[in-house]
């Protein structure tokens, strides 16, 4: 295999890339090694150019956002990492119930503007921390609101390089996924649909959603946000903490003691930390309850 940075310095700007970037740099959970390439595109060209660069070469690659939902290897990432979240985020209300966003706009910055011209609908969105690409790509949701209930469609690029729209059906949404996720399309923006409501309930919810979540979950400290899906019927906070793992912990990882569905850094945990961690609690929480939790957060490399 031919070396990744020799061809992605013969193929693009040097502003572009950066060599052995620490991804725990660009995560919310603080962990990771280096990505071996650290790729910023600045249009969508670049973006195709750098997917057609590493299949040919037989590169890895992964898409990055604003790294909410990762756990990376302490090994880093033996490839490359395209990140499309400082370039890719401007909004615009398309027409009066409609907003349309890059890939890379926060799902905060989103909700607000929705808030300014009084459409409803984004309000369960307005405290996730990530961005949308990442949210549209995983259907991501809080508060009984999914991004599947907004989204109108979403442009995408697919495994050949190719932009194409695919309606809120085509989307394929499920809980915590979507076909952009089985097929490996890349989000680069997308239209969500809204309702005109009043502006005063429109703050109202987002501010009281919000204070539910700085009140139950632990954001003073580094994680990935709900580090477990929901198993059917049941919550997987609720099944931790009746398992008595509440500020049980692995070297810096600990489940948290203020909401026990999520794993936090305690300011050095390192990815083998979380993962047995995660495993602990799967196993205890099985042997307990017979159900088999199903982790949320996405772990990327060796």
């Amino acid at each position: 295999m031919k070396d990744i940075i020799d061809v992605f310095s013969e193929n693009f700007k040097r502003e572009l890339f950066l060599i052995n970037e620490p991804l725990k740099n660009h995560t919310s959970f603080k962990i990771g090694g280096d990505a071996k390439v650290f790729f910023m595109p600045e249009s969508v060209s670049d973006i195709a150019d750098a997917l057609k660069v590493c299949r040919e070469n037989e590169f890895p690659y992964y898409i990055l956002g604003n790294g909410t939902n990762i756990l990376f290897s302490d090994k880093g990432y033996n490839g490359v990492i395209i990140n499309i979240f400082n370039k890719f985020n401007q909004v615009y209300l398309e027409n009066e119930n409609t907003i349309n966003a890059q890939s890379g706009a926060l799902l905060s910055s989103i909700a607000n503007i929705a808030l300014n011209n009084s459409l409803s609908g984004m309000e369960f969105a307005s405290g996730i921390p990530g961005a949308l690409g990442g949210a549209v790509y995983m259907n991501a949701g809080a508060y009984g609101g999914e991004m599947k209930d907004i989204v109108l469609s979403a442009d995408i690029l697919d495994k050949d390089g190719n932009i194409r729209t695919l309606d809120n059906n085509e989307m394929g949404f499920q809980y915590r996924s979507s076909n952009a996720e089985k097929e490996g399309f890349i989000v680069l923006s997308a239209k969500l649909q809204l309702k005109k409501g009043n502006k005063e309930e429109i703050k109202s919810k987002m501010y009281e959603l919000n204070s539910q979540r700085k009140e139950k979950q632990p954001l003073e400290m580094p994680s990935a946000g709900s580090t477990f899906k929901r198993p059917e019927g049941n919550f997987a906070g609720k099944l931790i903490m009746e398992s008595g793992l509440r500020g049980y912990s692995i070297g810096g990882a600990m489940v948290s003691e203020k909401h026990c569905g999520f794993v936090v850094n305690t300011g050095n945990a390192t990815c083998k930390d979380v993962l047995l961690l995660i495993e602990h609690v799967k196993k205890t929480v099985y042997d307990k309850f017979n159900v088999m939790l199903e982790p949320e957060v996405r772990i990327i490399g060796d």
